[in-house]
């Protein structure tokens, strides 16, 4: 079965539109992300992005560099969330996509990765969709959460080439 799509315009956050970030993700995930993080993915320029069906901001993806000893970088995805009456509209994977080709323009970005909740199988399976692998598991990783225990999950990147 095809999915259905609707129209969805993109941007960049940045300060202007930053708030609408942190509302979305508040209304999306149990945790509240703090300040420092949301700073630390803007200043990643055009790997967070937020997704707006018409006019509405629906979902957003923040990702930060975290810098590695060889001088290269990974990208952390920090949050990917879609608003419940706007998912399996393939609004998410866009949001992943858009943020991965960014990625892919950063030579020194070599990998991108997630942590999910280990009983959150709709997101595991949207990763593995993606091109992910599963790899280890980090016991408490989310203090305030019943499930606690996240996995890792990783995607090796290819510049895209010039």
């Amino acid at each position: 079965m095809a999915k259905r799509e609707l129209p969805v315009s993109f941007d960049v956050v940045r300060e202007k539109n930053l708030e609408q970030l942190k509302l979305l993700n508040s209304v999306i995930f149990p945790i509240k992300y703090a300040d420092e993080i949301y700073r630390q993915c803007m200043a990643c320029g055009e790997l967070t992005q937020l997704a707006f069906h018409n006019d509405v901001l629906v979902g957003a993806i923040a990702v930060r560099c975290e810098k590695q000893a060889n001088g290269k970088a990974k990208a952390y995805i920090a949050t990917l969330g879609v608003l419940a009456p706007y998912r399996n509209f393939n609004i998410g994977s866009k949001l992943l996509q858009r943020s991965l080709a960014a990625c892919q323009q950063d030579p020194n970005i070599e990998e991108a990765f997630v942590h999910v909740q280990v009983d959150n199988e709709e997101a595991i399976r949207f990763y593995q969709r993606h091109g992910f692998q599963a790899g280890e598991t980090v016991k408490d990783y989310y203090k305030k959460l019943s499930t606690p225990d996240a996995l890792i999950l990783s995607k090796k990147l290819t510049p895209a080439s010039s």
